[in-house]
């Protein structure tokens, strides 16, 4: 099994979830893509859903395979979020943001009844960091909250490099307009207290660490699927 069968797997798993008529909160990457595809199925023979798309990347495939979209305002609660990740802990502690849809991503998930994560085994780890973060930034103040982020990291016992991601000529902008600093900090022992720190930098707009959110993680491997629950 190949790693986009892997993720088609997780997919499938995680669609047996959606129930007719749900609010669905619908997430950004290549694995959340492969659930829209099978969602999209679906729906062309005459299931009921409404999604809200948590960026513009989901939200043209969706309007491209015909699955029905609302904003968020106009659905400001919704019954599940079905969204990747880029690492998973035992604890479902998450490290998200490697398409720089973060914001949006937290923003739909915390409107949600339940989040459900979908990945393929080699997301899985026993303490996050070894992805580096993405630090969602405003550009006023760039080089202040940089030097912020370096004093939070020194503070916890963390070092690396901290990169301004690029995109082309010039720096990745996200949906929001922001820029984002991708934090390769290796180990992370206390992502609640980065989470904490961070959240606490004005220049930080929001940030990778999706702690206490995911209520399953669907993850695939050469084998099939397997759906774990938090360890907290």
């Amino acid at each position: 099994m190949d790693a986009r069968e892997m993720k088609i797997k997780a997919a499938e798993a995680a669609l047996a979830h959606v129930e007719e008529g749900m609010r669905l909160g619908i997430g950004t990457g290549s694995t959340a893509e492969e659930f829209v595809r099978l969602l999209a199925e679906k729906v062309a023979g005459g299931f009921r859903v409404e999604g809200v798309p948590t960026s513009e990347r989901t939200a043209r495939l969706c309007v491209e395979l015909g699955v029905p979209l609302k904003s968020l305002d106009e659905l400001p609660a919704l019954d599940l979020t079905v969204d990747g990740a880029d690492e998973v802990d035992p604890a479902l502690r998450l490290i998200k943001g490697g398409g720089g849809a973060l914001l949006r991503e937290k923003i739909v998930a915390a409107a949600s009844e339940r989040m459900i994560v979908i990945a393929d085994e080699s997301k899985l780890v026993d303490t996050l960091g070894a992805y580096a973060l993405p630090i969602e930034v405003n550009p006023f103040g760039l080089v202040s909250t940089r030097i912020a982020i370096e004093k939070v990291a020194a503070r916890l016992g963390l070092s690396g490099e901290l990169s301004l991601r690029q995109s082309g000529d010039g720096e990745f902008t996200t949906d929001g307009g922001h820029h984002i600093i991708d934090a390769s900090f290796g180990r992370i022992p206390d992502a609640e207290a980065l989470s904490s720190e961070l959240n606490s930098i004005p220049g930080v707009v929001e940030h990778g660490l999706f702690i206490n959110m995911a209520a399953l993680a669907i993850i695939a491997g050469p084998a099939g699927a397997r759906t774990l629950q938090a360890n907290r």
